[in-house]
């Protein structure tokens, strides 16, 4: 059974372009699953149906999960039954009525706008890792790019003279984000001094590893931490962090919702919605602070 499993992760991997996380967050969630399907001595997917998969939920109360980690199992569980039913493995989806449960909601973590300058000028473009670490962080703001997409992007998907790169979205989605001036020298200078000494290999992607291959999300996250460390951000971040303080201080500074979506690569608007949570709570102090019959 676990052989549909690892065709379903390549399925994820290799056509749809999830990211390293993702997949490796599925795989663990669905290798669990089959544990339980083994040790209840379910031998075959098409023997599952809807009782079954909401015993296996409550299994997950039993281990005391919370909510989000549930609707993330659940997600998984969705997913591969939809695979399997659309590669004709199984007669019936057992998932069609599977509801998730509901989720406190909880707004993004962002940088305020002294935060994210010390975290974008705390390495050393002096030397070649430090200007590449300058880049990366630049380029993650700069445009609110996944890690996964950032690791993706090659030399010819970038237009110097527009200021603007393709990048490959989730389900292999093309869309084209846009970056400033700051990121475009900075580009060029790490085009100039570090890739000829990171490209040993002659790779057509723009960020490397020391050892010269193309750079992976595990080390992207590691220069963002090491970036807050020097910076001195007290809360913990990642990349994804920089994500939401890229569409945050665009909606801050004016920018409409749908041109937000569209440069973040979301699918459904109401994704992007949650953003306007954080805008509308500077507008409330705006107002609080501004409007004479608020301050009485």
């Amino acid at each position: 059974m676990r052989d549909l499993i690892l065709k379903f992760i390549d399925e994820l991997k290799y056509e749809k372009n999830y990211s390293e996380l993702t997949v490796n967050g599925y795989l663990t969630d669905l290798d669990m699953f089959l544990e339980y399907l083994n040790e209840n001595d379910i031998k075959s997917y098409n023997s599952i149906d809807y009782q079954k998969i909401r015993d296996y939920i409550s299994y997950l109360y039993e281990l005391d999960y919370n909510n989000k980690t549930i609707c993330r199992h659940i997600s998984a569980i969705r997913s591969f039954f939809k695979y399997l039913k659309i590669n004709d493995y199984i007669d019936d989806n057992p998932c069609t009525l599977v509801s998730n449960p509901k989720l406190d909601k909880r707004l993004p973590k962002y940088l305020n706008f002294e935060e994210i300058e010390k975290l974008l000028n705390a390495f050393d473009n002096n030397n070649y890792l430090g200007l590449r670490n300058a880049l990366i962080l630049e380029l993650l703001y700069s445009t609110g790019i996944r890690v996964s997409e950032i690791t993706n992007i090659r030399l010819k998907d970038i237009s110097f003279s527009n200021k603007t790169i393709i990048i490959d979205g989730k389900g292999n989605k093309q869309r084209i984000v846009y970056f400033g001036n700051i990121c475009l020298n900075l580009l060029k200078s790490y085009i100039d001094k570090c890739y000829p000494i990171l490209n040993k290999d002659n790779s057509d992607y723009l960020l490397l590893s020391k050892t010269g291959k193309k750079i992976n999300e595990r080390e992207i996250r590691k220069v963002v931490d090491e970036a807050a460390t020097i910076a001195g951000i007290k809360i913990k971040i990642s990349p994804h962090v920089l994500r939401h303080t890229f569409a945050t201080h665009m909606l801050t500074e004016g920018a409409d919702l749908r041109s937000v979506q569209e440069l973040l690569g979301h699918e459904n608007l109401s994704t992007t919605q949650v953003y306007t949570h954080l805008t509308n709570e500077k507008i409330r102090n705006v107002y609080l602070n501004a409007h004479p019959r608020a301050r009485k």
